[in-house]
């Protein structure tokens, strides 16, 4: 399995966990603005009045794929999530949680709901 591959992996492995968990997904992928203010989120998935953005990284160890999520990443997911929410107007009530996604194999991961917040 390449490096560049492993991410892609992961994130379809998050999408049928969030799936199997009862979650329907909005978006994959979802980018917003250029270069390094861009926001880029992997996953956005939505359950009952619930809107998640989730962050999926593929490490060595799941403290590795915890400890890769610096707060600079954090502010920018949530800008872009910000942006995804502006823009999608049926998501604007809903409660929004930043949830991580954190896999050291196929067989190995961790989900952790609401893993960070962001005060402003």
């Amino acid at each position: 399995m390449k490096c560049n591959n492993a991410g892609k992996i992961a994130e379809t492995i998050a999408v049928w966990y969030f799936k199997l968990h009862g979650f329907a997904v909005v978006k994959r992928n979802f980018i917003t603005g250029r270069g390094t203010g861009a926001g880029e989120i992997d996953l956005i998935v939505t359950k009952n009045n619930m809107l998640v953005f989730v962050e999926v990284k593929k490490r060595k160890s799941i403290e590795d794929a915890a400890y890769s999520i610096k707060e600079s990443q954090q502010k920018r997911i949530w800008k872009a999530a910000e942006n995804f929410i502006k823009n999608n107007s049926k998501y604007q009530d809903c409660d929004v949680r930043f949830d991580a996604f954190l896999m050291n194999s196929i067989f190995s991961f961790k989900h952790i709901p609401d893993a960070w917040r962001i005060w402003e």
